[in-house]
């Protein structure tokens, strides 16, 4: 039987308290760090790329990341004796690293490589704070790790992910949308594991990540950007760590399946740009979801393509901790909300005095209030 009591974090009512609490501070500062981008020249600008075709406001992983640690340092002001370990310090510390080098990055185009050394010291924090994968689950046999296979498997797991994340934000609403179904299945599995710090997390950065998709949608008048993809990335890599790998006697896949559509499309990305003797940080536009693009997919078409499939791997794992029926019931409540607070909000702003719309302005009209990198 559930808890349904809000005195312990484990409790049902808290975790969906948390969901709410999230997403109504997310929505919240989503508008307010739009309309500070626009006024601050903060633009995407379309490129041969870029599959937008007029400039959109960027910097909305400020929402995220905002409406995510301000709900945990609420819930720590209550909750704060069930908090107390070091992993949940080495999640929220590396994920505020991680955060602010993709925030450096979308204001003013950091270096490749000056961007992964800041990702690998986001993640080596994580790593000294308890975020360690510590045994390799395989099909009939767990691997203990020695020591010093420890830290870099956790690295390249931790970077990768984040990476991962911020490879397949090039749709409206994509990235969001996987990070909201990745936390859920996370939530799933971490509650079932009864792991409820790493559930609590997971199910907060599902409606941070909510809050901000009411504005990111298509057509997006707020893009997340480095800031907020590798800081989704980040914090369920960490929540797969702390929440999956440590509880479960399972196959290393399962963590694998849940995240599939970001490790799909980095695998692809890497494979294919070495493939062609370039590096793996070269930018290009053969995506996955470039390719359903180019195969004539809709944008509302290619993200939702991507988002069942993220959906079918949360399917998968659920059944194979048997808890199919729980998240099928949380996906089914999620989406229904989701939907509603989508149509409930656009339809109290379609008219509102003085909304800037972006999309409704040609790139040349508002060039000179770029900033360029």
């Amino acid at each position: 039987m559930p808890n349904f009591n809000l005195t312990e974090v484990s409790s049902i009512w808290v975790q969906v308290l948390g969901f709410l609490v999230a997403v109504l501070l997310s929505g919240l500062i989503t508008p307010m760090i739009r309309k500070w981008a626009i006024d601050a020249g903060q633009y995407d600008i379309p490129n041969d790329r870029k599959i937008h075709k007029f400039p959109v406001p960027r910097v909305g992983g400020v929402a995220i990341w905002g409406g995510f640690m301000l709900t945990i340092g609420i819930f720590s002001i209550f909750y704060f004796s069930q908090f107390g370990n070091n992993a949940l310090d080495g999640i929220l510390l590396g994920a505020t690293i991680i955060f602010f080098v993709g925030l450096l990055d979308d204001l003013y185009n950091l270096s490749p490589y000056l961007k992964l050394f800041g990702q690998f010291l986001a993640a080596a924090v994580a790593f000294q704070l308890g975020v360690q994968i510590t045994a390799v689950d395989l099909v009939f046999s767990k691997i203990l790790l020695l020591q010093a296979l420890c830290f870099p498997i956790t690295i390249i797991w931790i970077i990768g992910i984040s990476n991962a994340m911020n490879f397949i934000d090039g749709v409206d609403g994509l990235a969001g949308g996987v990070s909201m179904i990745s936390a859920l299945t996370l939530f799933v599995v971490a509650l079932a594991m009864h792991e409820p710090v790493p559930a609590l997390l997971a199910i907060m950065l599902s409606g941070a990540a909510l809050g901000f998709l009411n504005l990111n949608f298509y057509p997006a008048r707020i893009f997340m950007g480095d800031s907020g993809a590798l800081f989704c990335g980040f914090i369920l890599a960490c929540i797969a760590v702390t929440g999956v790998l440590k509880t479960l006697t399972m196959t290393m896949l399962v963590p694998v399946i849940i995240l599939t559509v970001p490790i799909m499309d980095i695998t692809y990305s890497t494979l294919r740009r070495l493939w062609k003797f370039q590096s793996p940080f070269h930018a290009d536009s053969d995506h996955l979801h470039h390719k359903l693009l180019k195969a004539g997919f809709s944008q509302i078409r290619t993200v939702s393509a991507m988002y069942l499939i993220c959906i079918i791997g949360g399917i998968i794992a659920s059944y194979y901790i048997g808890h199919l029926n729980e998240y099928l019931f949380t996906l089914v409540c999620v989406i229904l909300f989701s939907i509603a607070l989508v149509v409930i909000t656009r339809l109290a702003t379609r008219h509102s005095a003085g909304r800037l719309d972006l999309t409704q302005v040609k790139p040349d009209n508002i060039q000179s209030q770029h900033h360029p990198s």
